[in-house]
C-alpha cells in the first residue's frame, strides 16, 4: 500500500490525474451557444494535451517510470479523445460515423498490441500513429472553439468549425492508414517470432 500511495503522489502521475480531471471541466465549459465558454474549453483542452508530454518527461528525468503511470497515461489520452468526441456528437458538432471508426481502430490497435505484448512481442508506435495522434489533438481543439473568430491584424475571420473538421477527417485517413501498418507489424512480428518449443 505504501509503494502505491507514493506512485499516486508522484510528479508525474499528479499531472496525468490533472488532465483525467481537466476532462470534465471541459465537457461542462463546450457551449453551442457561448463562443466564450467555448474558447475557454478549448484552451483548457490544450493544457491538458500538454500535460501528455509533461508526465513523461517528468517520469523519465526523474525516474518516475510507475506501474500506476503506464496504466493512468493512455487511460487520459483516451478519454481525452473519447470523452470530447462522444460529446461533440450529442453538440450534433461532429458526425457519429467518424467517432465511431475512429474509437474502433483505436480499439482494435489497442487489443492487437496486448495479445503481442502478452507473447513478450513488442509493436513499436509508427509515424503514422504519431500524425494522426497530432491531427487529432488540433482537430478536437478546433472543434472546441467551434466559432467563427477574427483573425488579429487582417480584417478577416477563420471558421474553427470548418477547418476542425477538414483536420478530423484527414485524422480519420491517417488513422485507417496507421491501423493498416499496424495490422502488418503485428504480423510480420508473429511471423517473426520462435515457433514453441516441443
Amino acid at each position: 500500500m505504501a509503494t502505491l500511495r507514493s506512485q499516486f503522489t508522484n510528479a508525474p502521475n499528479l499531472v496525468t490525474m490533472g488532465r483525467v480531471l481537466l476532462v470534465p471541466v471541459v465537457l461542462v465549459l463546450i457551449d453551442n451557444f457561448s463562443p466564450v465558454r467555448s474558447f475557454i474549453a478549448g484552451v483548457l483542452y490544450l493544457v491538458a494535451a500538454a500535460g501528455d508530454g509533461l508526465d513523461g518527461y517528468l517520469a523519465r528525468s526523474r525516474g518516475d517510470v510507475t506501474v500506476l503511470g503506464k496504466f493512468l497515461d493512455p487511460l487520459a489520452d483516451k478519454l481525452m479523445v473519447t470523452a470530447v468526441l462522444v460529446f461533440m456528437v450529442a453538440l450534433g458538432r461532429v458526425p457519429a460515423w467518424i467517432v465511431v471508426l475512429l474509437i474502433a481502430r483505436d480499439l482494435a490497435i489497442t487489443g492487437l498490441r496486448s495479445i503481442a505484448s502478452s507473447q513478450g512481442l513488442v509493436i513499436a508506435a509508427s509515424e503514422g500513429g504519431k500524425i494522426k495522434t497530432a491531427l487529432q489533438l488540433v482537430a478536437i481543439t478546433l472543434l472546441i472553439i467551434h466559432f467563427r473568430y477574427p483573425l488579429l491584424g487582417l480584417g478577416d475571420s477563420i471558421d474553427y468549425h470548418k477547418v476542425g473538421m477538414a483536420l478530423l477527417y484527414l485524422s480519420l485517413a491517417m488513422s485507417i492508414s496507421s491501423a493498416v501498418g499496424y495490422v502488418r507489424g503485428f504480423l510480420r512480428v508473429l511471423g517473426d517470432a520462435p515457433a514453441p518449443s516441443a
